[in-house]
């Protein structure tokens, strides 16, 4: 599925390595109900933890955060990777305020944690690339009050000319609960 128009300029973006991997998978959705998609169980194959995550009603923001960083070459902790605050110990840490392009983000909501990308920002909001946002790989705005903590793959060959801040404004709906 292609990016909505007013997201399209993310497709001119050729790194970091994990922002093109994930952007292959927008409109990815979960199957509501009975039954689940086999792309995202297939995630959970891939990255070890089929063995416990059998169905897409798990919250999933982690596993598919998890299975872009694994094909984009970067280590993470399988046994921990559904949990979205465990993120909180990958990379390196990112003061707050110094949040850029495609740093993990990790948010507290009603009865747990959510995870995504940084696309950016405005003064009160993230726009959030991630898994599991209204039951699908997709865009979220999130108040920046929910942020617990950002951050940063440690880059193999260095940082990536285009990790920046990105200033937009707001459009749609702030999320309060991604599920």
């Amino acid at each position: 599925m292609e990016l909505p128009i007013k997201y399209n300029w993310l497709n001119k973006e050729n790194a970091p390595r994990m922002l093109v991997e994930a952007l292959r998978h927008y409109g990815i959705l979960e199957h509501v109900g009975k039954g689940s998609n086999p792309n995202i169980t297939q995630w959970a194959k891939e990255v070890g933890v089929s063995g416990w995550y059998t169905d897409d009603d798990i919250p999933w923001c982690g596993l598919f955060t998890g299975v872009v960083a694994k094909r984009a070459g970067y280590p993470f902790s399988a046994g921990k990777l559904l949990a979205a605050r465990e993120w909180m110990n990958w990379g390196t840490p990112v003061t707050k305020g110094r949040e850029m392009l495609w740093d993990i983000l990790v948010f507290q909501r009603p009865g747990g944690g959510h995870v995504g990308f940084y696309v950016g920002e405005n003064k009160d909001n993230f726009l959030v690339y991630g898994g599991n946002q209204s039951n699908a790989v997709g865009f979220a705005w999130i108040a920046k009050s929910r942020l617990l903590g950002s951050r940063r793959p440690v880059y193999k060959i260095g940082e990536p000319d285009n990790v920046r801040k990105i200033n937009l404004t707001f459009e749609g709906n702030l999320s309060t609960n991604e599920v």
